[in-house]
């Protein structure tokens, strides 16, 4: 199989995924174990993301400015900062360990 056939294949199944999902009755969705776990689901591949994105380099882990600046965005989101400031504070954290020669 060639990569575009792959791809093809890939997005062919998505989109039946995401019809079946259309025809789950209500009431299946409506429980609380399904809305729970929705819940969590999303919150977890949200945090793989952010791991896999920060520390992540090809194979192996790499620490460098990503790492500060997403603990001072953390911080932030803990005392409830405007998200702007958040992003702009972590951008400045990674700039100015960068420009010092970190990572």
């Amino acid at each position: 199989m060639t990569v575009w056939q792959i791809i093809l294949l890939a997005s062919i199944l998505v989109l039946a995924t995401k019809l079946l999902g259309s025809l789950v009755p209500p009431r299946v969705l409506a429980a609380p174990t399904a809305a729970r776990t929705a819940d969590l689901t999303t919150v977890a591949l949200l945090s793989a993301l952010i791991v896999v994105q920060t520390i992540g380099a090809g194979q192996g882990i790499a620490i460098d400015a990503r790492l500060p600046a997403l603990a001072v965005a953390a911080g932030l989101f803990a005392l409830r900062v405007p998200f702007i400031v958040v992003i702009v504070a972590a951008a400045a954290t990674a700039a100015g360990l960068r420009a010092l020669g970190w990572g």
